[in-house]
C-alpha cells in the first residue's frame, strides 16, 4: 500500500511538472505564473488565465484538465484509502516497535516464530524476560502483534534484518526455523555480529548438529530426538516422569531449575554447602556445582564455593530468589 501512495504522489507531482515546463516553453510565461496556472487548473477552482493562452497553449490547458482530474482522483483516493484502511496507523505501530526494540539491551532473539519457536516465545514471555521475535511469514507477523510481542518481519539471514532485532546488544538468540541449512546460516551471520552471543540452534537431524555447532552456535537441540527419550523414559521410568512434570510446570507448585555464578565476597565466596546453611536460609536445593570445565553433579556438604563458581540449583521463585542474594 505504502508503494501505491508513492505511486499516487509521483503521478501528482509530475503533472504539476510538465503543466509548468508546457506553459514556459509554449506561452513563455515565468516559472512562478506557469506553475500558479497549472495548479489552478488541475484543481479546476474556475480562475481566469493568469494571461491570454494561444492556440498551443488552450490544448495544453486542455490536456491538463483530463490529466488533473484523474491524477488528483487517483491520488487523493489512494490516501484516502490508505489511511481509512489503518495503514497510517500500521505505519506508525511500526516505527514505535522499531524504538522500542532499539532500546532494549541484554534481550534475547528468537528466529522463527513456528511450532518450536512459538514455545520458545511463549516461555520466554512467561518468564518476563524481554526477548524480540523474527520471521518473514505474514501470519507470524499477525500472530506476534496478537501476544503483543515485539517483531521484526524480514528475514533473518540478512544481517540488516538481525540488527534490526538488536543482535549486537542481545544476549542471547535462538535459530529455530524450519531447514538446517537457514539455521546454520544464522547462526553464523549472528555470531559474526556478536562474538559474545550465547545461541541455541534448532536442528533436524542429528548430523547436522556438529556442522551447526562449527558455524557459531553453543548449543544444539534436535526436537525429535529429545521427544522420543522422553517418550521412553515415561515408558521404563513413569513415576520419575510424573514427578519432574510435577516439579516443573506444575499448578500448584512451581519448581524451577536456575543457575547463578558466585561473586567474589559473597556470602558463599569461600564457603561450604554445610557453613553456608543454604538448604535452611533458602530452601532451595544445590543439584551441582561447575567450577571452570568442571562440573560436581553430587555436591557434598563439604564442596567448597569459590568466586566465579556456577551453582545449580532447584527451587521455587522464592527460594532462588533468597539463593541468588547470597550468592
Amino acid at each position: 500500500m505504502a508503494r501505491r501512495v508513492a505511486r499516487a504522489v509521483a503521478v501528482l507531482v509530475a503533472i504539476l511538472v510538465v503543466g509548468t515546463l508546457g506553459y514556459a516553453v509554449v506561452e513563455g510565461w515565468p516559472l512562478l505564473d506557469a506553475l500558479y496556472m497549472t495548479v489552478i487548473t488541475i484543481a479546476t477552482v474556475g480562475y481566469r488565465e493568469v494571461r491570454p493562452l494561444s492556440d498551443a497553449g488552450r490544448i495544453l490547458t486542455i490536456g491538463l484538465i483530463l490529466a488533473g482530474v484523474g491524477g488528483l482522483g487517483y491520488s487523493f483516493g489512494t490516501i484516502v484509502e490508505f489511511m481509512v484502511e489503518g495503514h497510517l496507523r500500521t505505519l506508525v505501530e511500526g516505527r514505535r516497535m522499531q524504538k522500542r526494540i532499539a532500546e532494549l539491551s541484554g534481550h534475547y532473539i528468537v528466529v522463527g516464530i513456528g511450532r518450536v519457536g512459538s514455545v520458545v516465545a511463549r516461555s520466554l514471555a512467561e518468564e518476563g524476560v524481554p526477548f524480540v521475535v523474527v520471521d518473514s511469514c505474514e501470519e507470524c507477523k499477525a500472530a506476534a502483534e496478537e501476544a503483543g510481542w515485539l517483531f521484526v518481519h524480514g528475514d533473518a539471514t540478512s544481517e540488516e534484518v538481525l540488527r534490526q532485532a538488536g543482535v549486537e546488544r542481545a544476549r542471547g538468540l535462538v535459530a529455530a526455523v524450519d531447514t538446517d541449512a537457514d539455521n546454520l546460516f544464522i547462526v553464523l551471520t549472528a555470531r559474526t555480529l556478536n562474538p559474545n552471543l550465547f545461541i541455541v540452534a534448532r536442528s533436524t537431524s542429528i548430523a547436522s548438529e556438529s556442522k551447526i555447532l562449527k558455524s557459531g552456535a553453543d548449543r544444539v537441540i534436535t526436537p525429535n530426538v529429545i521427544g522420543g527419550r522422553r517418550m521412553a523414559a515415561m515408558l521404563t521410568r513413569p513415576v520419575v516422569a510424573d514427578y519432574l512434570d510435577v516439579v516443573m510446570h506444575g499448578d500448584a507448585l512451581e519448581y524451577r531449575l536456575d543457575a547463578m555464578r558466585v561473586r567474589p565476597g559473597s556470602e558463599l565466596d569461600g564457603k561450604t554447602i554445610a557453613e553456608a546453611q543454604i538448604r535452611d536460609r533458602t530452601g532451595a536445593f544445590v543439584l551441582a556445582v561447575r567450577s571452570g570445565d568442571r562440573i560436581n553433579a553430587n555436591p557434598g556438604a563439604q564442596t567448597r564455593f569459590s568466586a566465579g563458581d556456577e551453582v545449580i540449583a532447584l527451587g521455587t521463585r522464592e527460594q532462588l530468589a533468597a539463593l541468588e542474594k547470597l550468592v
